[in-house]
């Protein structure tokens, strides 16, 4: 079974308060065992428009991925994510 991925593209528009969203997304990284492959970093865009913040979390499989994203946990971290940043967000299953 292929692996899954949150991908996000972000343009944090609150510094000060983005803190929030990532003190309430920890615990559904921990409780569906997330596994940070891109976490801001460094970057250079080639081609098209993109925004300031990349992440790639990786799950063991799209249901997980979708159960995370889903979870009532989430929805909460979601909502500040929302507040403080502009973002596309999106789930894809890894090749096998």
């Amino acid at each position: 079974m292929p692996k899954a991925y949150w991908i996000a593209h972000v343009d944090v528009t609150d510094e000060e308060h983005y803190p929030e969203y990532l003190k309430a997304g920890a615990p559904v990284y921990e409780k569906y065992g997330a596994k940070f492959v891109v976490r801001g970093g460094r970057h250079q865009a080639m081609e098209g428009n993109v925004r300031s913040r990349h992440v790639v979390v990786e799950y063991k499989d799209y249901d997980t991925a979708l159960a995370a994203y889903n979870s009532e946990e989430y929805q909460l971290a979601k909502s500040l994510r929302n507040k403080f940043a502009n973002s596309e967000f999106l789930i894809v299953e890894g090749a096998d």
